[in-house]
């Protein structure tokens, strides 16, 4: 998290705030501050989650048109190059499967 969760001036304004109000309002003050932190990391937490989400759907397309792809493309190579043929497509299907991953 190279962010700040709570920007340093707003610290320094809850501590002056602390300062000024004195212990009467200190366990409201905190409870703010608190609650400021707890939503930032629930909005970093929704935004992870959602970046996750989108990564784990781009690579389940990947990998099953790669599949979709490779019964085909494993008959011809078989028919009209042999075993070659079908090394060359099995070691692509392996590419692409190993950069989706990534």
């Amino acid at each position: 998290m190279s962010e700040e969760i709570v920007p340093r001036d707003e610290i320094r304004a809850t501590l002056a705030a602390r300062k000024e109000l004195g212990e009467d309002l200190e366990p409201a003050l905190v409870d703010s501050f608190v609650e400021r932190i707890e939503r930032q990391l629930d909005e970093w937490t929704r935004e992870r989650e959602k970046a996750l989400k989108h990564k784990r759907e781009h690579q389940q397309e990947m990998v099953l048109g790669a599949m979709g792809i490779s019964i085909p493309l494993l008959a011809l190579a078989a028919i009209f190059t042999g075993l070659a043929g079908v090394i060359v497509v099995c070691s692509a299907l392996v590419v692409i499967a190993v950069v989706s991953a990534r």
